[in-house]
Formats: structure tokens, sequence, C-alpha cells
């Protein structure tokens, strides 16, 4: 029988448990090395009971959160009994439930009186991972092996000792060694403090008062899940998301989610071709990360975040050896956006089938880039992720405008662009712009947010420009009855402009060369919209135009708003242009009804 706790205690350890939390982040922005971390914050924390469920997961990375419960139960059973104080695990194979092999998670686990008790664990995502191409996303890999080092389940340190062999193992594989050095000691530091907060909070109430409290949070979330669930009508519901063609002749893939709702429960199960020789494969536990995300999306609950949500809901992630659950030797790197975002709409558009009025449209998916080359008064190479490059527009919702430059939809918010001279200042190259981009936000009777605008140029030398993601043929996913007048402001592509003035666009993951005097501009997707556009209040679309949100083109295109010359509205040419397209649009639709 649970031990009854006072709700005052139990807030209390609810407190301290999500202050540990906070406290690894903490730890992890003021103490890593590479932008990734210290600037994009591309990390996520999270802390585990004995048995591998997640007591708390921080407002973080969410396709890192969802992989990371497999992952602890996998390092747990991998190493059993041999687990004593002050031993640290590494992994990142996705082979052993990781995410991608970027993605490198460090798992600590906490004795208490000798007894294991708890597992404190970070996982970030590193600048480069060795393999043929800086920062790991090789788009001509046609197998795993060739995207970089795989790190299977690992003790780093044994009962306290580092193993300096397996680290410099490590560092010897990777081009940003001193990045990546820097990045082990945030995370050692990080799962240490996390461990130093759950020890003083057991001193302080017991460990039997402390465990309690945990099963009662894990039971909390578990029945405002059950609770959320039972308002959806039974039955069994489908969403469809494309993966757009990636130029390497396997054309548009499809990947399909059923949704079953019995009562207070789910099942989602996904349907998906078979695995693919291009790093667009997911991983089981990355999946399930997708699943979760689309999920969490609709459902939009208050905290607490841990296990406790997801057990009224059964995954099946698709026959193995297919995209959605691949198996060695599958190349994958790309897999944390494209396809979890594809999946994450999929089980998102399933659920919007069932309940309509709650409709949530999608976030701008990730195209990004990612630059690498020699700094030129050093001699040494340098490589990173620029996440500032991916930042795209959030979704619109039923009942609000999306917020601008605040996806992609894989981190949902969690990532952060830094300051554009902190940029300058660690790497050698010249940050031209980085802005608003006007227009890309869907158009709907809610607006999704704009996304963004990233220039570069090179300092004194030549930058490697890595391209990955995907937005720049299929336009970010609307809802209930949005669509897109206009469509270039709404797809992601890349421009290299060279010394001459000529232009070149990229709308497929390569790899190019930029020299000093050309510059690099990566234009980033909006997200969807919500409703008509031709409802969206005239007033709204008027201030949109003069924050610089909407163009004068796009507010008549898009919202049949007219503008005069000077900034102000024409009443009586917007009245009529409204009238004339929603006539168009009665007609159309009655023809297709007939």
């Amino acid at each position: 029988m649970t031990r009854e706790i006072d709700p005052i205690t139990l807030s209390v350890v609810q407190g301290a448990l999500e202050t540990a939390q906070r406290e690894m982040t903490t730890t992890m922005m003021n103490t890593a090395r590479s932008s990734v971390l210290n600037i994009a914050r591309d990390y996520s924390n999270a802390l585990f009971d004995a048995k591998g469920q997640m007591l708390i997961q921080g407002q973080d990375i969410p396709i890192h959160l969802g992989s990371l419960m497999p992952a602890t139960k996998t390092i747990i059973q991998r190493f059993a009994d041999d687990i004593q104080p002050g031993d640290v695990m590494y992994h990142n194979d996705p082979a052993h439930s990781g995410s991608h092999i970027l993605d490198c998670c460090m798992y600590k686990p906490v004795f208490v009186d000798d007894e294991l008790h708890y597992w404190t664990v970070s996982k970030g995502h590193v600048t480069d991972i060795g393999g043929p191409v800086p920062s790991g996303y090789n788009p001509d890999a046609t197998e795993i092996y060739a995207e970089g080092l795989r790190i299977p389940p690992l003790k780093l340190w044994d009962a306290g000792e580092l193993r300096e062999d397996v680290r410099d193992l490590l560092l010897a594989n990777v081009r940003s060694e001193e990045d990546w050095k820097g990045d082990l000691n945030a995370q050692h530091g990080a799962v240490q403090i996390g461990e130093r907060h759950l020890k003083r909070l057991v001193e302080r109430y017991g460990i039997e008062t402390v465990n309690t409290c945990f099963d009662r949070l894990l039971d909390r979330a578990e029945e405002q899940m059950r609770e959320e669930i039972e308002t959806i009508p039974d039955g069994t519901y489908t969403g469809t998301s494309p993966l757009e063609d990636s130029g390497h002749g396997l054309g548009e893939i499809d990947i399909t989610a059923h949704v079953t709702i019995d009562g207070d429960e789910a099942h989602i199960e996904l349907e998906s071709p078979e695995q693919v020789p291009y790093y667009i494969n997911s991983y089981e536990a990355n999946s399930m990360s997708g699943v979760y995300l689309g999920f969490m999306m609709f459902m939009q609950l208050d905290p607490p975040y841990n296990e406790g949500l997801y057990r009224p809901l059964t995954v099946d992630v698709g026959e193995p050896g297919t995209m959605t659950n691949a198996t060695e030797p599958a190349p994958h790197v790309n897999c944390t956006t494209t396809p979890s975002e594809t999946i994450t709409d999929a089980v998102r558009t399933a659920l919007e089938a069932a309940v309509p009025e709650r409709a949530v449209a999608s976030w701008g998916h990730t195209s990004g880039v990612n630059v690498a080359g020699t700094v030129p008064e050093t001699g040494k190479a340098y490589t990173t992720m620029v996440l500032a490059s991916i930042i795209s527009g959030a979704g619109a919702a039923h009942n609000m405008d999306g917020w601008h430059s605040r996806g992609p939809l894989c981190c949902f918010g969690a990532l952060s662009s830094g300051d554009v001279e902190i940029m300058e200042h660690m790497y050698p190259f010249i940050l031209h712009r980085y802005s608003l981009r006007p227009d890309s936000g869907g158009a709907g009777r809610q607006r999704g947010g704009c996304g963004t605008v990233w220039e570069v140029e090179p300092r004194d030398h030549e930058m490697q420009i890595i391209m990955w993601g995907e937005g720049r043929k299929n336009e970010t996913p609307n809802a209930l009855g949005s669509y897109n007048s206009l469509e270039r402001p709404k797809l992601g592509f890349v421009e290299h402009e060279r010394e001459d003035g000529s232009i070149e666009e990229y709308r497929e993951n390569t790899i190019f060369g930029v020299n000093p005097g050309e510059r690099c501009r990566n234009y980033n997707p909006g997200g969807g919209g919500v409703g008509d556009p031709l409802t969206r209040p005239v007033e709204n679309v008027v201030e949109d135009v003069k924050q610089g949100i909407v163009t004068p083109v796009g507010a008549y295109e898009e919202y049949g708003v007219v503008m005069h010359d000077d900034g102000t509205l024409d009443d009586e040419e917007t009245d009529k242009v409204r009238k004339s397209r929603s006539k168009r649009s009665e007609s159309a639709t009655a023809g297709g009804d007939a």
C-alpha cells in the first residue's frame, strides 16, 4: 500500500527535483566549450529511478527526451550487476537505443547507503563525430559506418577513476578535440550536480519519503494523461506526412501514424517503407521521441513532465528494417530532424482528425547548414553545427498565432540562437544578417510564426557549407483549412553569392565551399497557419504589415487585404476582394461536393 504524503512535502520534493534538473542544465550552459552547447543549448538533462523510470524531464530538446527513456533502461540492462559508486557510463549508438551518433549521452548511477536508487543523465550534441564529413552529416553515406564513430555502452569512469585510454580513443577520432574534451567535462559536471541534489534531498527527508513522493509524481502525470485521453472519442484515426524528395532518387516518401483511442489509453502504430541507403532512417528510440512529441503537442499538459505521462501509451514503430524502425547498417544521422519531424506531424495530424477544433499546425522543419574550415591565425581545424541557422517559425494553434523564430519542430523552442558577436569571436567568419523572414509564416485565421535568414562570410579562408534537413520543397503543414497563396517565402533554401554577384540556389542536401568575399544565406521556413486566411481580422493583418511580418503583397495575395502606398488600409477594396474570393471559394466547394 502506498504511503500517504502530505501535499506540502510533495510540492517541496517536486520543486527540489526540478531544481536539480535545472542546475544540471545551468552547469552545461556555463561550462561547455562548444557553441552547440554553450550557445545553442542542444542538450538535455533528466533524472531517473533505479528501474530507469524518468522522474523528471526538463524543458529541453524533445527529440532527446523521448529516446532517453529506452536508452537508460538499455544501460541498466547492459551493466546489470557491474554498477558501483563512481561509475559513469557513456554511449551514442542507435542500435543500443541512442537517437543518433552525434547525441552522446552520459549516465551516472546514484547510490544511497551502498544501494543504487537513481540515475542522473545528460545528453549533448557534439560538434563532430569523426567520419568523412565535418559535423557528421554525410549526405552520401549509404550505411552507418560512413557516418562517424559509434560508441556502444561503455564505462568512461570506473569506480570514480577516469579511463583515460577510452577517453583518448574517443578524442583521437574527432576533429574538434578541444571542444569535445570541454563538453565531456561539462556533462560530467552536470551528472555530478544532479547526484549531489538527490543525495541532499534524501538526507533531508529520508529515502522512503523521497521515493514515495517520486512514485506519486509519476502517478499524477499518468492520471493527467489518462484524463486528457478520455476527452478524445474512441476510434482509430490516421495521419500521413510526406518526407521530401531528397534528390537521391528516392522520390517523396510517406510516413503514416494510426492512433487508436480506447477509453483512457492510446496505441500508436507507425507505417513506413523499407529503410533506404540515405541518412533519413530512424532507429527505434528516435522514432519513439517523434511519436511522443506529436502526442504532447496535441495534449498540451501541465507539469510534472515525467515517464508517467507515457504509461497510457503503447507504441509500435513498425517492422524491423523499415524507415521508422531501422536496423544496422542503415545510415541515420539526419534522423533527429528528418524523419522525426515527419513522424511527429503524422501523429499530430491523426489526432487532429479526432478533435479538429483543437488543431495545432506544424512548426517549421529543420533546414540548416553546418560550417567547417581552418582558422587562418592558428592553422587549426574547426567545425560547428550552426543551430542559429535552423531557427524556423512555430505553428499556430486554434486560438493563437505562432511564435516567430522558435522552431524547428524537433526542438520545440528549446534552442537558443545566441549572440552574433559571440559566434564571430569563436569562429573565423562574419555574420552579415540574422533576421526574421517576412511572409514565411503560414497564412491562416491564426498566422504561423516567421522563420529566419542567416547570412555568413568566411574570413581569410575557404569555408565548407554542409546542408542538412528538409523544408525546401514542401511547405510547413497547416491545419483547419489554412492555405498559402505565396510559395517561395514558405520554403527553405540556401543561396551562395559569389564575388561577381552571381547567385546559386540549393534545395537539396549537399556540401560546397565559400571563399572570402562570398556569402552563404540560409532561408528558413515559417510555422503553419490554422483556419481560413480570409477570416483573419483585417486589423491583425494591417498590424502584421506594420511590424514587417507580412509584406503588402502578402497581405493582398494571402489575406485579401489591400494597402495604400502610404501603408494605410484601403477598406473599400479590401471588402470587395474578400467578398469576391469568398464567393469563388464557396462555388469551388459546391462544385466539388456535387
